[in-house]
């Protein structure tokens, strides 16, 4: 794998903007793009996960979308994660190969959660057949169990990993066990890896790292009339508490109705 800018900073999870009639709207992602950038300082967006619903979309339409945020991003952005699960390992390989062609910045998979992988070499198995067809691309492990019902601790998953995977960067960490994460940052004492904490809820508890500012609280205005946003707007106000915020990130703007937005956190 070559050497690369590390993750920090905010890291924005992306909606997939939508025309009326259900189609991708391939034209506001520009417009995205700016907008994360100039108006809210963030530079890594996450792209086709569980914000932009990228399980509903076809394969060809998370093709599009990941192009194109490559396309919008380049000499703005610093990191274009792409996410490559599926629950097809053959779709999650093609979606791979493809990041891998357009020159993403990393990419992540989630663990399959129709037929689950039942304990963590069927789990490392699966994702090394993903990785291996992007072989010089960072990879996220997405971790959320809520969803997928895959339960496995990533304090385990990190015993060997890297060795099995030479391109394993870090976790999307999706889930509400801080013992598990507490121990993954511990071991991680010489930040090698990155973790990506997204459970929006729990930012508040995060005070400095070592690696970086707590990271991202992301509205998503796709410039169609209306502002689209996920998640919750109250953590906005526990982040600035804490002094990871300027006062120009997030700006609630007077009068407005917001009641959520995205959040990814860096630590």
């Amino acid at each position: 794998m070559t050497s690369r800018k590390k993750l920090q900073g905010l890291v924005a999870a992306t909606i997939t903007p939508m025309t009326p009639d259900g189609q991708i709207n391939l034209p506001v992602i520009r417009q995205y793009v700016d907008y994360l950038v100039n108006k809210q300082t963030v530079k890594n967006v996450f792209v086709n996960g569980t914000t932009g619903e990228g399980l509903s979309l076809s394969i060809q339409e998370r093709k599009q979308l990941a192009e194109e945020w490559v396309c919008q991003g380049k000499d703005k952005l610093d990191h274009v994660i792409i996410h490559v699960g599926a629950l097809s390992l053959p779709e999650s390989q093609e979606l791979a190969r493809h990041a891998a062609a357009i020159g993403a910045g990393g990419i992540a998979v989630i663990a399959p959660f129709f037929f689950k992988p039942t304990n963590k070499d069927e789990l490392v198995s699966l994702l090394q057949k993903v990785t291996s067809e992007a072989p010089d691309v960072p990879f996220y492990y997405y971790h959320i169990p809520p969803l997928t019902g895959v339960k496995i601790r990533v304090e385990e998953l990190l015993e060997g990993i890297k060795e099995r995977i030479p391109t394993f960067q870090g976790v999307k960490f999706s889930d509400t066990d801080l013992l598990d994460l507490a121990q993954c940052i511990h071991k991680n004492e010489a930040q090698q890896l990155e973790f990506l904490y997204g459970v929006d809820e729990h930012i508040q508890l995060f005070g400095p790292t070592n690696q970086s500012d707590v990271g991202s609280l992301c509205k998503a205005r796709p410039c169609l009339g209306t502002e689209v946003s996920v998640s919750h707007w109250g953590v906005s106000q526990l982040c600035h508490q804490t002094g990871h915020f300027s006062e120009t990130v997030v700006p609630k703007e007077e009068n407005s109705s917001d009641t959520s937005l995205s959040c990814l956190a860096v630590i």
